[in-house]
């Protein structure tokens, strides 16, 4: 079983992050499910999004109706979207315990709208600390794919987003991002190959994770997680 310690009455903040098609929904899934099958209580959430009021920007941001943003108005819904999320869902569940598990968080602006939109990381850093009140995940995990692999998976699924039809060398810029954001703080980050299998993928945070919550044996992650 999963054990927290007397220490830890605080919940732990795990992220997801990676360019599209990396697979992260699939993996909060299984780490969730194999969280939830050990007894912890488990919350899972997205960004943009995971509350109303993020929702309800999510869809205007990822609408290609929308059509083109100024970088700044972008990084600005952003952060007010992930304010609200951070102040109605994240807080109250680390505050009660729980492992809370969101696909995407802060370096997701800093990659896309610091780096691939040229608002230069300081200024996107500054926004996003504001909108968080200087809150960071215990763990992110960088799910690393290859852009053309990832953009051609995530096309296969759904109709490209305003965000997914940009064009190459933008996500390009993207991945190395989040190469560079790992780099400078590889204690906080795990990086992890899309290109790797499912299962091994899972077991790879698992084991990860395990350091984190405190239990050696890691989460178990079955055949039939790994399948659904």
């Amino acid at each position: 079983m999963w054990q927290r310690g007397p220490m830890r009455s605080r919940g732990s903040f795990i992220v997801f992050e990676g360019g599209e098609g990396a697979g992260k929904s699939t993996q909060v899934k299984l780490l969730a499910a194999a969280l939830r099958s050990d007894g912890l209580d488990v919350v899972t959430t997205r960004e943009p999004g995971g509350s109303p009021v993020g929702e309800r920007i999510r869809d205007l941001l990822l609408d290609p109706a929308t059509g083109s943003l100024h970088p700044r108005a972008e990084a600005l819904l952003f952060a007010a979207a992930r304010a609200d999320h951070v102040a109605t869902l994240i807080e109250p569940g680390l505050a009660r315990g729980a492992v809370v598990i969101c696909d995407r968080f802060v370096d997701s602006s800093l990659a896309y709208q610091g780096v691939a939109r040229h608002l230069g990381l300081d200024e996107v850093a500054r926004l996003s600390s504001f909108a968080t009140n200087g809150l960071t995940p215990d763990l992110t995990i960088v799910l690393d794919v290859d852009p053309v692999a990832g953009l051609e998976r995530a096309r296969r699924s759904a109709a490209a987003d305003r965000i997914e039809s940009e064009e190459l060398n933008f996500h390009r810029q993207v991945r190395q991002a989040f190469i560079d954001l790992s780099a400078a703080d590889p204690d906080r980050y795990l990086v992890v190959p899309a290109s790797s299998g499912i299962g091994e993928t899972a077991e790879a945070i698992a084991g990860r994770v395990s350091e984190l919550v405190g239990h050696a044996g890691g989460p178990r992650i079955g055949a039939a997680e790994v399948g659904s």
